[in-house]
């Protein structure tokens, strides 16, 4: 156990978001997370909804050890709430592994542990809440995400395709993040993936949970938390940032 923390004190929660690619299908000139969007870096507007959340006790950030633009977004203020982490690697949950084992000294067995993408900066105080709320002395943990709506089709391969089938949807939902996992459990799923050489078939928090045997809470998103990985997502992430609904 962290000495900071009693045995008797509630589990506290601390934001990790893995910032260490490039996203090569942006087609920019600097890594996705920091291109300009609504007027500050995308990376930023996922900083500074954590830094001024109350429950959240601290912010981790991964990145590379070569990164040259992290250092820009970081006013004083900023720093006091969120420590940067040079220990990305070469996938996302590479970066999430490392800076698990990075934050030990920090992070007690119990607290909870909220990944979050670089690239969906429309996250803000009340979906967060839902969040908490929602998986407050939860066992297990959980996600927010979105029931699937639209009719799915399975291609018959890479694009352009034909239509094979339409894909049930009942019961299907689209995992966005904050994915929330006590500390120990997710370490814990993570570790075990990676020594079984699974860690490349993670796409995400809640499938090394789900590898354990164990289920995740699936606990409703919202659209504006949508993931910025084309072009065109940018143009919806900012229409959310900008409106009147922001």
């Amino acid at each position: 156990m962290n000495p900071s923390q009693s045995a008797s004190s509630p589990p506290r929660h601390f934001a990790l978001i893995p910032a260490a690619g490039v996203g090569a299908r942006m087609g920019g000139q600097i890594p996705k997370q920091y291109m300009p969007l609504a007027g500050r870096p995308m990376l930023l507007h996922a900083l500074q909804t954590f830094a001024a959340h109350a429950r959240i006790a601290h912010t981790f950030v991964v990145v590379s050890a070569e990164d040259g633009w992290i250092d820009a977004l970081m006013t004083a203020d900023l720093l006091q709430r969120v420590s940067i982490l040079r220990v990305g690697g070469p996938t996302r949950q590479d970066s999430v592994f490392n800076g698990l084992n990075a934050i030990r000294d920090r992070v007690d067995d119990a607290d909870w542990v909220l990944v979050h993408d670089a690239a969906r900066p429309g996250l803000d105080a009340p979906l967060l809440d839902r969040l908490l709320d929602a998986l407050a002395g939860d066992a297990v943990g959980g996600l927010l995400a979105l029931p699937v709506v639209d009719t799915l089709k399975r291609g018959e391969g890479s694009a352009p395709s034909r239509s094979q089938e339409t894909v049930p949807r009942a019961g299907l939902w689209a995992a966005q993040t904050p994915q929330m996992f006590p500390y120990a459990l997710l370490q814990r799923a993570l570790r075990q993936a990676q020594a079984q050489g699974r860690l490349g078939e993670i796409t995400d928090d809640a499938s090394a949970i789900e590898m354990l045997g164990l289920r995740p809470r699936l606990v409703e998103g919202s659209p504006r938390n949508l993931k910025v990985t084309l072009a065109q997502d940018a143009a919806l992430a900012e229409f959310f940032l900008k409106g009147p609904h922001a």
